[in-house]
């Protein structure tokens, strides 16, 4: 460690140096193609001091700033400094002013300035994700086109998802930026959900809807009661309820609404809650029964009649063949009988 760090200081007072490097650097070092080995050492080193600087800055990033999104990229941004310090020592190195740096990386940047394009959109848009806050680490979204996935990484390039079924998505923040985004982990994690249940006009409707509220009330994920949930300016209750939603061409519509305490399994409870119903209503003493499509067909004198005789079919006959001189075979022919 005290050689490398003896290398790290002759490096920079070489690169400090008004291009007097061999004034730094012993005779003995000066082999032929030294300063190029002298401006790899010193990139080498960058990197290396890099990754020790953000493990000693780390922690008190993370402290000072709440989002993991935001302290990640402020380590990154670190890191990158730290490298750049070193690339420029290298430059010196090699004798490369000031002046001809600049003037390097304007031509550079004007010669990829329409390649990098998509680039820099992407990361003017992260750095709009990081400033707006639209979702963190850890939140569960769902995309417009219906997939739901953890975020697992935001840069100011792109964003990393992990899908439900614990596949990976590396979306660009230009793309995901301008797509609706629902983020079920927001400020608060219960999720209404509801579920409709159509039963037919002769059951007992005020039975069935204290059977679906039981039924939702008894799973563990569920809010069974409390002070109502304030969603901006309304308030819903936290308990379970039923509404009759509609009348229906087959049946009554019911519609069962409740809150969830937090928006990971949604498929799983919405299943345990149906199978509850299901029992449920087939245990109960009243008349419940589930309505789904009848279709009575009804015949008047205004409908005419119908032809319904039924008789049998005669066998099939046999095509006949024919030779390859295209008169009939005798021994195909019928009497006709």
């Amino acid at each position: 460690m005290q050689a490398a760090t003896t290398l790290t200081a002759t490096l920079v007072l070489a690169a400090a140096t008004d291009g007097d490097v061999l004034a730094v650097v012993p005779e003995w070092l000066q082999f032929p193609g030294w300063r190029v080995v002298f401006a790899i050492v010193a990139i080498a080193l960058g990197v290396l001091l890099s990754r020790y600087v953000v493990r000693l800055t780390g922690r008190s990033v993370a402290k000072r700033f709440r989002r993991q999104s935001v302290a990640q990229t402020v380590l990154r941004l670190i890191r990158l400094a730290v490298v750049f310090v070193f690339l420029g020592v290298a430059a010196r190195i090699l004798g490369l002013e000031v002046g001809d740096l600049v003037l390097s990386v304007t031509v550079f940047s004007a010669v990829l300035g329409i390649v990098l394009a998509p680039i820099v959109g992407s990361v003017i848009n992260g750095l709009f994700i990081l400033a707006d806050q639209p979702y963190e680490i850890g939140d569960l979204i769902e995309l417009d086109d219906g997939r739901k996935a953890f975020v697992d990484e935001i840069t100011i390039r792109y964003t990393k998802l992990f899908t439900l079924n614990n596949t990976s998505l590396v979306i660009p923040n230009s793309a995901i930026r301008d797509h609706f985004v629902t983020n079920y982990s927001a400020e608060d994690e219960r999720v209404r959900l509801s579920i409709e249940v159509v039963i037919t006009y002769g059951s007992d409707t005020d039975q069935a809807k204290k059977l679906m509220r039981r039924a939702a009330a008894a799973d563990e994920e569920v809010i069974e009661g409390g002070p109502d949930i304030r969603v901006g300016s309304a308030r819903y209750p936290a308990r379970p309820t039923v509404l009759r939603s509609s009348f229906g061409d087959d049946g009554v519509i019911l519609t069962l609404r409740y809150w969830v305490k937090r928006p990971y399994k949604i498929p799983t409870i919405e299943s345990r809650i149906r199978d509850r119903i299901w029992e449920a209503f087939h245990a109960a003493d009243t008349d419940i029964e589930f309505a789904y499509p009848h279709r009575h067909l009804i015949f008047d004198e205004t409908s005419g009649t119908v032809d319904a005789t039924v008789g049998t079919r005669a066998p099939p006959t046999r095509p006949m063949e024919y030779p390859s001189n295209g008169e009939p075979d005798p021994a195909n022919e019928t009497d006709g009988e």
